[in-house]
């Protein structure tokens, strides 16, 4: 999240800074470029979502056996069906 900020954060300064030059050819080059960067740290952001999201059940089912395990119980088998 921090770096989708500081991308967005860095066209808003070279947006700011090029407003007044008019130079065009290569203002248009580096929006082009930082466009797709920031595409790609969207893209990373929700890949890193889903992998914590899937760290987190893994970790919660893990809990689960490990409790029921000290405590004699058969674990729940209701998250390996999904």
């Amino acid at each position: 999240m921090k770096r989708l900020d500081r991308a967005i954060s860095q066209l808003e300064q070279r947006l700011a800074g090029s407003a007044g030059q008019g130079g065009g050819g290569l203002f248009d080059q580096d929006g082009v470029r930082l466009a797709a960067e920031l595409e790609k740290a969207k893209v990373r952001e929700k890949e890193l979502e889903e992998a914590g999201a899937e760290a987190s059940a893994a970790l919660g089912r893990a809990i689960a056996e490990i409790k029921a395990a000290l405590s004699g119980e058969p674990a729940a088998q209701e998250t390996e069906e999904a």
